[in-house]
């Protein structure tokens, strides 16, 4: 692998493990995100039981569609993108920003339309490292001195 390659390898590793990390924290959390409470203006605590169990049904299917993504990224980086297959290259991204992009779209209009603060400027991070790994990929499956 090239530098840029090596490079690229971290922007993708760093994308899919916060992809994990995020689907893990909301698969496994309790209760809604500090955010959620401020966006609806009521406490965990104050929900009555179905409106909790609604919460977390759609935390956790984030949560899971999140980690499904995550794994599904580590999985193409470790084994054709390692191996240098330039289609993974392509697919990297492509399933990354499939995941990320109508996330930070929820996230800021959730940011915009009411008081709580989501976590959108992480989620731009995570897009802006699949890009820089799309660029910095630029080599991957040439092989040296071809034309």
């Amino acid at each position: 692998m090239t530098t840029k390659t090596k490079i690229a390898f971290g922007c993708y590793l760093l994308a899919a493990a916060m992809a994990i990390a995020t689907g893990l924290i909301y698969l496994f959390s309790p209760q809604f995100m500090p955010y959620h409470a401020d966006a609806i203006g009521v406490n965990w605590e104050d929900l009555e039981p179905r409106f909790q169990m609604l919460f977390l049904a759609l935390l956790k299917g984030g949560g899971a569609g999140a980690l499904g993504s995550g794994i599904a990224l580590g999985i193409m980086l470790f084994v054709p993108f390692r191996r240098g297959h330039a289609w993974s290259r392509w697919a990297i991204p492509v399933v990354g920003l499939t995941g990320y992009l109508p996330v930070l779209y929820v996230a800021l209009t959730i940011e915009l339309n009411t008081p709580a603060s989501p976590p959108w400027p992480l989620i731009a991070v995570s897009i802006t490292l699949l890009i820089a790994g799309f660029l910095l990929s630029s080599s991957l499956g040439k092989t040296t001195g071809a034309k």
